[in-house]
């Protein structure tokens, strides 16, 4: 009787390693197919549908799956899945480079000045936010979901020596939005669009520079074609810039892993946030812990300015981290 038990085990142990081998395999498989979904649309230069333009927010994070995926084609002994996990994690790799060039500016450096974007959550983070404006000194501000509490409050925390311009778009909840600036602001006509985005041209110590705050709406499961449209829209207002320094700031609801947000990169403009190494840097949710998250409020400039010093700040009930950085406006020699 104990050969007999003896025999059994030995027959069940191999048939136990197939059954798990084939699990291993069929994890695999599903793992790797659904990343390579997702990376096959950023190849592709495409946000698709979804939910491929949420998880394309997160694709760094892909790696996670991609590396779990590889482990189970090897434990499974699946050749051609190792061979297909080492591609997805390397075109993972690939796209998590930075976009854009860093080229520094030519001509001389004419002024400076500090830029600041929040998206204060339906007005609950504004008192996070003067603190932040309080410590950084921000001579243009940009503030997303601005509604009229937080306009108040503004009007009465900063002071209009401090910032005697503004454009804004009054309005209640997500709505609102405002531009503060400490230079003269010449009204324009902004971007039409579901949430407000006003606009403007600063006369920065003698140089005009268009400013234009984004608040597109998001891509929401079944509101990708109205995010992918204001995107567009946005899109358009950098090309219609010409040659002239202009600075697009705000809560943009887009990675550089959007071809929605490329789009607007291409249309020559560049992330001041990569500029001064900080492309990765999540600014939404806060309530993820760094470094998860996704990196969705941007300032954007012209090859006009050169980017340092960018700070994402924490400032306290809102979903998102404010973004501090230094611009510094560069005119060819022959200008004055």
């Amino acid at each position: 009787m104990a050969v007999e038990a003896g025999h059994e085990d030995d027959v069940a142990a191999p048939e136990s390693r197939r059954r798990a081998g084939r699990a291993a395999v069929w994890g695999a498989g599903v793992l790797l197919v659904g990343v390579s979904a997702v990376v096959g649309f950023r190849v592709a230069d495409s946000d698709g549908v979804t939910p491929v333009p949420q998880l394309l927010a997160f694709l760094p994070w892909l790696l996670v799956p991609a590396g779990a995926g590889l482990l189970m084609a090897v434990l499974g002994r699946w050749r051609v899945g190792m061979l297909w996990g080492v591609v997805v994690l390397g075109l993972v790799a690939w796209y998590m480079e930075p976009y854009g060039n860093t080229d520094a500016p030519r001509g001389r450096a004419v002024t400076e000045l500090r830029v600041l974007t929040s998206n204060v959550e339906f007005g609950q983070g504004t008192a996070g936010l003067v603190r932040a404006v309080r410590e950084e000194r921000p001579d243009l501000l940009f503030v997303e979901e601005c509604d009229p509490g937080c306009a108040a409050l503004l009007r009465k925390k900063l002071p209009r020596a401090d910032y005697p311009y503004r454009e804004a778009v009054e309005a209640y909840g997500a709505e609102g939005s405002v531009i503060l600036a400490k230079f003269p602001l010449k009204r324009a006509a902004g971007v039409e669009a579901t949430l407000g985005m006003p606009g403007a041209v600063a006369d920065v110590e003698g140089h005009p520079v268009r400013v234009q705050l984004a608040h597109p709406m998001p891509p929401l499961p079944r509101g990708v074609g109205l995010w992918r449209s204001e995107m567009r829209k946005l899109q358009e207002y950098a090309a219609a810039g010409g040659d002239r320094p202009t600075i697009i700031a705000g809560d943009f609801n887009a990675t550089q892993d959007h071809a929605a947000f490329r789009a607007v990169l291409d249309e020559g403009l560049r992330d001041a946030a990569r500029l001064a190494g900080s492309s990765r840097t999540p600014s939404w949710p806060t309530a993820a812990p760094a470094p998860l998250g996704a990196q969705i409020d941007h300032v954007l400039a012209t090859p006009d300015f050169a980017a340092r010093d960018a700070r994402f700040l924490d400032i306290g009930n809102t979903d998102h981290r404010a973004l501090a950085v230094t611009l510094t406006l560069y005119k060819p020699e022959t200008e004055r």
